[in-house]
């Protein structure tokens, strides 16, 4: 059986971290370039099932999409 996961992958100055959405525990992967990030966190995701069973996944994940926004707020 395949489940499909939503991923959030950030770019940081020295690299790339992506994060699973909808497990519970920490999941996190790293890499040099976006590529590297996903095949790292995909593995990590794969351990982590592996580890601790499919109860890894959220009872309902009710995330149909993921969006990154941006606001300014007042600094003092």
């Amino acid at each position: 059986m395949t489940k499909q996961i939503k991923i959030i992958i950030e770019k940081h100055p020295d690299g790339y971290v992506a994060y699973p959405l909808g497990l519970k525990g920490i999941v996190v992967g790293e890499g040099d370039t976006y590529e590297e990030a996903l095949a790292d966190v995909k593995s990590a995701i794969d351990f982590h099932i592996e580890t601790f069973g499919p109860d890894v996944f959220e009872a309902e994940s009710h995330i149909l999409e993921a969006f990154i926004a941006e606001t300014g707020v007042a600094v003092r």
